[in-house]
This record gives C-alpha cells, structure tokens and sequence, in this order.
C-alpha cells in the first residue's frame, strides 16, 4: 500500500507542475500586454519637404510658348512645377495684368522668367507682389518705369530687329485699329534661332509665331520690379534683336546676377541647359529665403 501511494506521487507531482505552466503563463500575460501598452510609444520623426517654387516662363514678342520646352523638360526633371504662359502680346498693361492674373492662383512661392518682351511684361506684373521671390531675364528688355521696349532695344546700335518684321494691320470688333509686328520668315533664322536650328525648322518656327502690337513696344513701364526682387540675366552675346551692349547696360543698372553665353536672340532653343541652370539658381535662392 505505502508502495502503491508512493508511486502515485511520484506521477501525479511533476504532472500538475507541468499542467500548472499555462495557468501562470495566462495569469502573467495580462499583466505583460498592460505594461506594454501604457508604455510610450515613439514614433520615427518624418522631415516634410517644402515644395518647390513654381516656375513662371513668359516668351517675348513673335514667339510662343513652346519655344520653352527644352528649359521645361530640364526643369521639370528637377521636380520643379513650370507654367509657360501664353502672352497676349496686346498691351504692356493688360498683358502684366493677365500674367498677375494667373499667378494669383498659383499656391506658394513663384520665380518669374522673362524673354525679350516677356522681360519688360515680368518687370510690371512682379511689382508689390509678395509671392514673387526672384526674376530671369532672358535676352530681354529691363526697364525703370516710363522707358518702351522699342526705347530699350535701340538704346545701342546694332539691332535688327526693325529690318526684319513685317506689319499687318487689324480692326476689332468695337472698330479700334492697331499694327501687329511679324518677323519676316525668310529672316527669321538669321535674327531669332542661329544657325544651330535648321532652316526647316526656323521656319516652322516663324509659322507659329504670335505677333507683337506696335503700341505694346512702344508702351511705357509703370513699374520696375527689379528693384526689390533679386533678379538674374542671360545674355546672348550673339543676339542681333536687342544688342549685348544693351543687355548688358539694363543687367548692371538692375544689379543682377550675370550670365554670359554664345547664343542669339532665342538662347532657350539652343542653350536650354544653360538656361534651366541660372533658373534654378535664381529657385534655389528663392527656396533658402523662405
């Protein structure tokens, strides 16, 4: 009998140790989740980038916007939003107020690029407006208030740009008359693009130009925005439409930064890169003075 009792336990001991196990293991785990979950939870810091500011292009007289695309594509590589606007090329003030128009329903901070014309249109329409944080201009007129851009394209001999337009005039429906300035096609290659775009495609160019007013180029500036926004310029050294020589004078009376490159009239077309490079430069600018 006593053996009997003593195998017993010999049995019955180490299995309620074992069967005991679970039940200490589920008492405990209550206690294990509550500590967890009141202890404090980290979370890993997450840095938001600030967008990028958008880039505003505006083209000058007898071209149009695509003329851009090779500067759009670089920019836009880069992460950089780009709105190449469609200058109406009617007026000096309405086409600044077009231009503000549209950039009042851009969000955030704008870098406003100027050719030819599209300089002297960016000057007016930039002025007193906070959202714009830096100008480039591109073989462009830059003007303190009351000067014209035919005024500015002469200021300095060497301009051919009168030679080569051709004018046709037009009636509105209220009857108001006006001249639109063409450049001549057949002159087109020689005083826009340079010799580094092909004849056919020079032509192609011309076919799709948008006139210029003779009075938005002999409109005075009412403003000069250039004064209290820091501005950059290119310089085609070979244009034969507004001298270097003028180019250079409106770049050091606006205290610009200045970039010189062996381009003509339409340096966007045949130095996009270089083009897109001084942009950004004028972005990045913009972007540590926020």
């Amino acid at each position: 009998m006593r053996l009997m009792q003593h195998l017993f336990r010999c049995v019955t001991a180490p299995l309620l140790a074992v069967m005991a196990l679970p039940l200490v293991a589920a008492s405990a785990s209550p206690r294990a989740e509550a500590g967890a979950a009141t202890a404090p939870a980290t979370a890993p810091a997450v840095a938001h980038a600030r967008p990028k500011p958008t880039i505003v292009l505006v083209h000058g007289a007898d071209a149009e916007s695509s003329s851009w695309l090779g500067v759009i594509r670089r920019l836009q590589r880069k992460g950089y939003p780009v709105i190449a606007f469609a200058n109406p090329l009617r007026g000096l003030a309405s086409d600044a107020a077009n231009l503000r128009s549209m950039v009042d329903t851009v969000e955030g901070p704008v870098v406003m690029v100027g050719h030819s014309y599209g300089g002297m249109v960016i000057s007016v329409a930039a002025a007193g407006d906070r959202q714009v944080k830096s100008l480039v201009f591109v073989d462009a007129q830059i003007p303190v208030v009351g000067e014209t851009a035919a005024e500015l394209t002469n200021k300095f001999p060497g301009s051919q740009f009168g030679a080569a337009l051709v004018t046709r005039p037009f009636t509105l429906p209220d009857g108001e008359r006006g001249t639109d300035l063409y450049v001549d096609p057949a002159k087109y290659r020689a005083l826009f693009t340079g010799p580094n775009v092909s004849e056919r495609e020079a032509l192609a160019l011309a076919a799709v130009q948008r006139p210029v007013t003779e009075s938005a180029l002999n409109e005075p500036a009412t403003a000069a925005a250039w004064r209290t926004i820091p501005s950059w310029d290119v310089i085609g050294t070979r244009d034969t439409a507004i001298p270097p020589a003028a180019q250079s004078f409106m770049a050091r009376r606006a205290g610009a930064h200045i970039t010189r490159i062996p381009a003509p009239h339409a340096s966007m077309l045949t130095f996009p890169g270089e083009i897109s490079s001084v942009i950004q430069a004028a972005a990045r600018q913009c972007e540590r003075a926020r």
